[in-house]
């Protein structure tokens, strides 16, 4: 185990920065609007420019680190990411934060995709599921850590945005000092929707309405806890539960899929989902104790939803195949969520906070009706003859660099 986690221990420290920074900017920038008095579809665009950018970021990155080389790219992205840190802090205006939370979300592929490169470089097809596990360890953690960092600062203050771009400059150090050798060039991916959908329209769906409820969650759940009167503890406390359910979830949803057909597992967790989003909506609870609960239960069964579908697609494909299909399913996961927020705003402004459990429940009703309907028109996949499930980082960092060192695409 050592002489697998030693060389890798640099770009984990360097990733740990970097979530930290990603995690408290994600929670932070939402409550500064809230503070500021912006409308929820002001807000919303943040999580839509992020996304758009993000997206676009893990098409485009590869082509601008092989010409600049890992090192130099990483530097960059990581500088860029600070200096967006630091903008954010000196123009507090809705326009110019949607154009910078781009800015960041383009930086932030750009540097998981070095960070995972480097790191699929550094593994063989034995320790392959073990640093795939250490790394959304790092991931989850630092997530977490970073969204519980607000609580210490003030959100009306410059001070969080400092720390962000600490956390985005610092992450340079551990991968600028390490000797590894430069990785092979950066995976890409190309979309084509009409193969995917013809593959698995089930889980092509999925990944759809999975990344609307998810951008939805991740980018307007902040905005819900501040307009229901909590602190910002508290907030964070709701994001971080939510994580924590879906955490808790994602392993035994996906042994129970390894066993029976999938869609099945797909449309049981969705249609619970819409039974507990649309007793959220009717209850209009703003208790934190049943708000944290009914978060962890729904992040049990909307973060899983994009594993569930990726392995669900890769049953009808060999390993060769893995990281095409799914970086497929990851770019169509991409354009849900960057309606996600923008829906949730709208719903919300409509029917007030506990609107954004509305797009919970219909997302999650579409998912789990479309999981029966194709049940019925397909015949499953035996169950040896399934893909063996794996967890999928829970947090919107996921690149076509992370699933080229996922245990599903490796070749013997």
């Amino acid at each position: 185990m050592r002489a697998t986690v030693v060389p890798i221990v640099s770009l984990l420290i360097s990733t740990f920065f970097l979530m930290v920074g990603a995690g408290l900017s994600s929670i932070v920038l939402p409550v500064r609007g809230s503070l500021e008095g912006w409308s929820t579809y002001e807000i919303g665009l943040l999580g839509t420019g992020y996304a758009i950018a993000f997206t676009g970021g893990c098409l485009v990155v590869p082509r601008i680190v092989r010409q600049a080389g890992h090192v130099r790219a990483f530097a960059s992205l990581a500088a860029l990411l600070a200096i967006t840190a630091l903008l954010h802090a000196l123009f507090v205006h809705p326009i110019v934060w949607v154009l910078v939370r781009g800015i960041t979300g383009f930086g932030l592929a750009g540097a998981f995709m070095v960070i995972e490169s480097w790191l699929n470089e550094r593994v063989t097809n034995e320790t392959r599921g073990f640093v795939f596990s250490l790394y959304m360890i790092v991931t989850m953690g630092a997530m977490m850590t970073g969204q519980f960092v607000m609580p210490i600062t003030d959100p009306a203050l410059t001070t969080p945005f400092m720390v962000c771009a600490i956390m985005f400059a610092a992450a340079v150090i551990p991968t600028a000092m390490s000797r590894q050798e430069h990785p092979k060039p950066l995976t890409e991916v190309r979309l084509n929707l009409r193969a995917l959908f013809r593959l698995s329209p089930a889980a092509a769906v999925g990944v759809v309405m999975g990344g609307v409820m998810e951008g939805a969650w991740n980018n307007m759940a902040a905005v819900f806890g501040s307009e229901i009167g909590f602190n910002t503890a508290q907030i964070a406390t709701l994001l971080v539960v939510t994580m924590a359910g879906g955490i808790a979830f994602q392993y035994p949803l996906g042994r129970a899929s390894d066993r029976v057909d999938r869609r099945l597992i797909m449309a049981g967790s969705g249609l619970l989902c819409c039974l507990i989003a649309a007793a959220a909506v009717s209850l209009g609870s703003t208790r934190p104790l049943t708000m944290f609960l009914t978060a962890f239960f729904l992040g049990g069964l909307v973060y899983p939803v994009y594993s569930l579908a990726v392995a669900h697609a890769n049953d009808y494909v060999d390993s060769a195949s893995f990281v095409q299909v799914s970086g497929g399913l990851l770019i169509l996961y991409g354009i849900g969520t960057m309606i996600g927020p923008l829906l949730a705003a709208g719903l919300m402004e409509l029917y007030g906070p506990h609107g954004i459990f509305l797009v919970l429940a219909g997302c999650s009703l579409i998912s789990a009706t479309y999981a029966l309907i194709r049940k019925r028109r397909r015949k499953p996949v035996p169950s040896e003859d399934q893909d063996e499930f794996s967890t999928m980082p829970l947090a919107r960092t996921q690149t076509p660099g992370t699933l080229a060192f996922d245990p599903r695409a490796s070749n013997d």
